[in-house]
């Protein structure tokens, strides 16, 4: 049995099962643009150094059930865990028995999605679910629409600021077989209030796998949001995850994209700014050895005036390795006195190391500041001469430069103890150069 043949059969076994609801609703849409679309190919121009058709001819398996114990959490568990909301998603879905939720009920709702979607959040999850649908139109999406099944709803309540930030743990089990893992969640950030969220992710096995993950944000006036990408994983690990992100009111949202290890790793990262006076940050780091394969894909949509973004990533490829950065800013015509900044910095160790690089403006607006830039380079051999001339070792010398040009991203990692774990991960990398 191929995959599509496998996915349709499995499609349908989830529409009988749950009744016909907004959910099973957006699935069916989900399918027939999945039929529609098919998988990207090269030709797409948004896919065309990314080949993901490549990893359907593994013969994957939606896991129904699998033997994850709090051992194999506790081996993974991010610094300050005792002070936050860990919620744990083993092949893609949301399990509540594991994770654990220590802020009050009266500033954090933690629900199943399908749960949300019966309950008094019913018309919020019709209003939100699926917005990304208009930005991310591809069969990847599609996909992960079609098989809506063990999400999670987050809901920081109006004006609230939750004691403890948001963890989720990511947890692939392909001990026995091929794993596909479609995990879901919608967030709500209501008025005034706050949330930090951290999300991680872990194959456990030999097997290939691949997450196939949407998380989609409503950020509402005043909020403020922190989000943090930690990638990690293992060689057999790929995974193409798309974070949308909508400011709807007059907010402030940072995010940070760490990427270190896997096979074919895609970041979709959209921030919709559709409320005067939005500010948002972007930063990135992809630090690429072996044979990884990195695309992270931005895109900042303005759509009404004065706001401000800005948008840092930086690449390291060493080995066979290649990396793409395609940043996308979009100017729409009521969005004047936008101020939008844009900057993507590679350095290549090796010959055989590939990086691809694409920032875009496009601006329908005519009072407005932007600006984009990308270079491509390898390390500055003023600085390494000026180390070496001080008797420091070239290995040593080239360490500490690598360092130095990672600095600017990890930097923007608010947390300590997230900052200094990442930095201890990009050391653990540079060692084994």
């Amino acid at each position: 049995m191929n995959n599509i043949t496998y996915f349709k059969d499995q499609f349908e076994q989830l529409q009988e099962a749950n009744p016909k609801d907004t959910i099973a609703s957006l699935r069916q849409n989900g399918f027939d643009a999945f039929n529609k679309d098919g998988i990207p190919t090269y030709r797409d121009e948004d896919w065309k150094y990314t080949n993901v058709s490549s990893l359907f001819d593994k013969e994957y398996q939606i896991a129904e059930n699998s033997t994850i114990t709090l051992a194999d959490i506790d081996a993974i568990r991010l610094p300050g865990y005792k002070q936050a909301n860990e919620l744990v998603f083993v092949n893609g879905r949301f399990i509540a028995d594991l994770s654990t939720i220590r802020s009050d009920t009266t500033d954090l709702i933690v629900l199943p999605l399908e749960e949300a979607a019966k309950s008094e959040y019913k018309d919020v999850v019709a209003a939100h679910l699926n917005q990304s649908g208009k930005y991310l139109n591809d069969g990847i999406q599609a996909l992960n629409t079609s098989f809506i099944n063990g999400g999670v709803f987050v809901h920081v309540l109006k004006g609230k600021e939750p004691e403890h930030p948001v963890y989720c743990y990511h947890i692939l089990d392909a001990r026995q077989n091929p794993a596909l893992a479609q995990p879901r969640s919608l967030i709500l950030v209501d008025e005034s209030s706050r949330l930090q969220l951290t999300e991680s992710y872990t194959t456990l096995g030999l097997s290939d796998s691949f997450n196939n993950q949407v998380v989609e944000v409503v950020v509402k006036e005043n909020a403020y949001v922190e989000y943090y990408k930690i990638q990690n994983d293992t060689a057999n690990a790929s995974q193409v995850s798309s974070t949308h992100i909508r400011q709807i009111g007059r907010s402030y949202v940072h995010t940070v994209t760490i990427t270190l290890s896997g096979n074919i790793v895609r970041n979709n990262m959209n921030l919709i700014l559709d409320a005067t006076g939005s500010e948002t940050h972007l930063y990135g780091l992809y630090f690429l050895k072996g044979k990884s394969h990195a695309d992270n894909h931005t895109l900042i949509d303005n759509l009404k005036p004065n706001c401000f973004s800005n948008q840092l990533y930086k690449g390291i490829a060493d080995d066979n390795a290649t990396a793409v950065f395609n940043g996308r800013i979009m100017v729409q015509p009521d969005a004047q006195k936008t101020n939008a900044y844009q900057s993507n910095k590679n350095i290549l160790l090796s010959e055989n190391a590939t990086i691809n690089t694409k920032p875009q403006l496009e601006i329908f607006a005519d009072d407005v500041k932007c600006s984009h830039g990308c270079t491509i380079g390898q390390l500055d051999e003023e600085a390494m001469f000026y180390l070496r001339a001080r008797g420091i070792p070239k290995e040593s010398a080239e360490v500490l430069l690598l360092q130095a040009f990672a600095a600017d991203i990890v930097d923007q990692i608010k947390p300590e103890p997230l900052r200094g774990y990442v930095s201890k991960l990009i050391y653990e990398h540079l060692a084994i150069q």
